[in-house]
C-alpha cells in the first residue's frame, strides 16, 4: 500500500487529525520546553504559593510558589521521552524474540514464550515496581521497568504475524533458492508484519506514559525537583480544596496524552487491517 494511499486514509476522519494535532503540538513543547516555559520550573517563591490561575500564572502555582504551566511544559518531555524509550526497549526485544520464536518454532518457541508467559502472569504495574524495587527509583530505571513490563506483548503479536508469514509462497521461495535464515527473516518476514506492529506501537506509547505517571505519583519515578506529571498529580492530591489547579492541569495533560495515542492507534489499525482498508477505500470511492 503506497506511503500517499495510507495518509489520506488515515486522515480521513477529524479524529485522527485531531489526534495528530494534538500529538504534533506535545512533540513540539516537549522539545522547546525551556523556551516555551514562562518561568524555571524548579524555581521556589513561597510569598507567591497557592496562587490560582491568573495573568501572571495562567495554570497557578503550587505549595512552594512555582509556576504549575512551566512544571506542564517540562513534563511533556519527561513523559514523551520516558514513554518513546521505554517503547522502544519494549520494540526491539519482543520484536526479536517474536521473529526467533515464530519463525524457528519447536524448541525455541517454548522456550521463548514460556518466558513471556512468566511476564504475563504479573500485573503490569506490580513487575515495574518490582524492577524497580531492584534497580532503584528514577527515570532512567523507569524506561528499564516499563520496557521489560511490555515487551511480551510485541514478542506475542510479532510471533503470531510471522506464523502465517513464514509458510508463505515467497518465503518457500526463498529458502528454496538458498537464501539464509537472516536473509529471509530481513528481507521476506519482517517487512511484512510491521503493520500490527505499528499499530501496538502508538498504543504501547499511551500505556507507557500513564506507567510512567503511575510510577511517579508513588514516587518510583521521575525524582523531584524535575517536574513528572504523575508527581504534580501526587504533590497536588493533598491540596484539591484549597488549589485545585496543582491537580487539574497535570491530569488533563496524561488524559489529552494518552486519549490522542490511543485514537491515533486505533485510526492506524483500521487503515493498516486489509479488510477493514478495502473497506474503508470503497466507501470513499462511493462518495
Amino acid at each position: 500500500m503506497r506511503a500517499g494511499e495510507t495518509l489520506r486514509l488515515l486522515f480521513r476522519g477529524p479524529t485522527a487529525i485531531v489526534a495528530a494535532a494534538v500529538l504534533v503540538v506535545l512533540i513540539v513543547t516537549a522539545f522547546l520546553g525551556e523556551q516555551l516555559a514562562p518561568y524555571d520550573a524548579t524555581a521556589t517563591d513561597v510569598s507567591n504559593r497557592l496562587q490560582g490561575p491568573s495573568g501572571d500564572h495562567w495554570f497557578g502555582t503550587d505549595e512552594l510558589g512555582r509556576d504549575v504551566l512551566s512544571r506542564v511544559i517540562l513534563g511533556a518531555e519527561v513523559s514523551l521521552r520516558v514513554g518513546a524509550v521505554a517503547v522502544g526497549i519494549s520494540l526491539v526485544a519482543g520484536v526479536l524474540i517474536g521473529l526467533l520464536a515464530g519463525y524457528y518454532g519447536r524448541w525455541v518457541d517454548d522456550v521463548l514464550m514460556r518466558l513471556s508467559d512468566v511476564l504475563f502472569a504479573f500485573p503490569a504495574m506490580l513487575m515495574a515496581i518490582a524492577v524497580l524495587a531492584i534497580l532503584g527509583p528514577g527515570s532512567t530505571n523507569a524506561m528499564i521497568a516499563i520496557g521489560i513490563v511490555y515487551t511480551p506483548i510485541f514478542a506475542r503479536i510479532t510471533r503470531a504475524s510471522v506464523l502465517s508469514v513464514r509458510e508463505e509462497v515467497y518465503v518457500r521461495a526463498a529458502r528454496s533458492a538458498g537464501a539464509g535464515d537472516l536473509r529471509i527473516i530481513g528481507r521476506h518476514v519482517l517487512p511484512n508484519v510491521t503493520a500490527p506492529i505499528i499499530v501496538q506501537t502508538s498504543i504501547s506509547l499511551a500505556f507507557a506514559i500513564l506507567s510512567e505517571a503511575a510510577l511517579s505519583f508513588v514516587g518510583l519515578g521521575t525524582q523531584p525537583p524535575d517536574p513528572s506529571w504523575g508527581r504534580m498529580l501526587a504533590e497536588g492530591r493533598g491540596f484539591v480544596e484549597q488549589a485545585w489547579w496543582m491537580a487539574v492541569f497535570p491530569g488533563v495533560a496524561i488524559f489529552v496524552t494518552v486519549l490522542a495515542f490511543n485514537v491515533l492507534g486505533d485510526a492506524l489499525r483500521d487503515v493498516l487491517d486489509p479488510r477493514q482498508r478495502q473497506a474503508m477505500a470503497t466507501s470513499g470511492a462511493t462518495r
